[in-house]
């Protein structure tokens, strides 16, 4: 199974507290804002691009991310919708490319490049778990 050039996936989210750049704050003087959070943004990127290869699973796969480049320029309160989409530009290797860009009411808030391979679920967690008893 394939996947087509032009491929879309969209994923939206209502912004709340636990979506700002605030909620990183552990110290005092960390100072993040009130604002919808760069990561949040670059996770609700992945999410939408993930959905474009939904199709192309079979049973115990998954796609994970593994390379973000992205710009966030512009500001998103809290209670605003910010919707993303991942478009599907082709394959490098066993990478598969999107174009990604992040919109509120207001217009664009971030655009850039993100790339996600298809691995097994369960190699993934071993590889994981291994890490973990190393650390």
């Amino acid at each position: 199974m394939s996947i087509e050039i032009g491929t879309i996936g969209r994923a939206e989210l209502k912004v709340l507290d636990q979506h700002l750049a605030s909620a990183l704050n552990q110290e005092e003087g960390d100072g993040f804002p009130e604002v919808f959070a760069t990561a949040s943004m670059i996770a609700l990127m992945e999410l939408a691009s993930s959905r474009a290869l939904h199709p192309l699973l079979t049973e115990g796969e998954i796609s994970v991310g593994v390379t973000v480049d992205v710009t966030h320029f512009a500001p998103t309160a809290r209670g605003v919708t910010v919707t993303a989409e991942g478009f599907f530009k082709g394959m490098e290797g066993r990478y598969y490319v999107f174009d990604v860009v992040a919109r509120d009411p207001s217009g664009e808030i971030g655009r850039g490049l993100h790339k996600r391979v298809i691995v097994s679920r369960e190699r993934l967690l071993a590889s994981a778990a291994k890490r973990s008893v190393q650390a």
